[in-house]
């Protein structure tokens, strides 16, 4: 592996730039904290005055501190029990924004024929609408359950399974290549947390934004100054 190269805020390791976005067929992005500014659960607790003991959990997650990240979403989504589910449209309305980048990064995978996809530990009602604003072609997320217009503090089981961890984004990648006919070395993964590093691990090329130290470091590019578009002066298409 070559040594890493630091240019600007963009770390790139493993490979010598620029690649050609041509040569890829996928790009599958993790939502809260890489798509979006936010982390949605932490917000969504602060309507119960708990962010501060929500947030603590998700960073330690985030962190690679808390290994079981199925544990630790479900410790965080029972302290939501009894949140009027009128919370979530409040935080998609008054906090949740596309981090810098996104709808660049994204129209130009689009028109180079990639295909797209949002795998997300985080909540559908969110991931649904950033995955229609940014005409995302196929997302995965968990799903808060709501009974008498107040989350309950549990999640729904879904066909797929239970929760979308490391595990499941890792599975949703490479099954979406094998639906297509792609080889996973022509697939680019982003995230900036722990539970994104398998999915990570099986692409072609990882990217890491604005990331935790641990995904920093075994990511093939870092970015960490600018917009999620800073890709494209790695990744360039003709």
């Amino acid at each position: 592996m070559t040594a890493p190269n630091t240019a600007d805020g963009l770390v790139i390791q493993g490979f010598t730039p620029p690649l050609a976005l041509a040569d890829f067929r996928l790009i599958a992005f993790d939502m809260d904290s890489t798509l979006i500014n936010i982390e949605c659960i932490d917000e969504i607790a602060d309507a119960a005055g708990r962010k501060a003991e929500v947030a603590a959990i998700t960073e330690a997650a985030m962190r690679g501190e808390i290994t079981d990240f199925k544990d630790s979403l479900r410790r965080r989504v029972a302290l939501l029990a009894g949140v009027p589910a009128t919370a979530l449209q409040d935080v998609l309305d008054q906090r949740l924004r596309l981090n810098p980048g996104a709808e660049t990064l994204l129209r130009t995978c689009r028109e180079a024929g990639l295909k797209t996809l949002l795998v997300s530990g985080g909540f559908t009602f969110f991931a649904d609408r950033v995955r229609e604003r940014l005409q995302i072609d196929r997302a995965r997320s968990n799903v808060l359950e709501v009974v008498d217009g107040h989350l309950t503090g549990r999640l729904v089981d879904q066909p797929w399974g239970d929760i979308c961890d490391g595990e499941e984004k890792k599975r949703t990648l490479l099954a979406l290549c094998a639906e297509h006919g792609f080889e996973p070395r022509q697939a680019i993964a982003v995230g900036d947390g722990a539970n994104d590093l398998p999915m990570m691990g099986a692409a072609g090329l990882s990217v890491a934004y604005h990331a935790k130290p641990k995904v920093r470091a075994q990511a093939m590019v870092a970015i960490n100054v600018g917009g999620l578009d800073r890709l494209l002066e790695v990744v360039q298409p003709r």
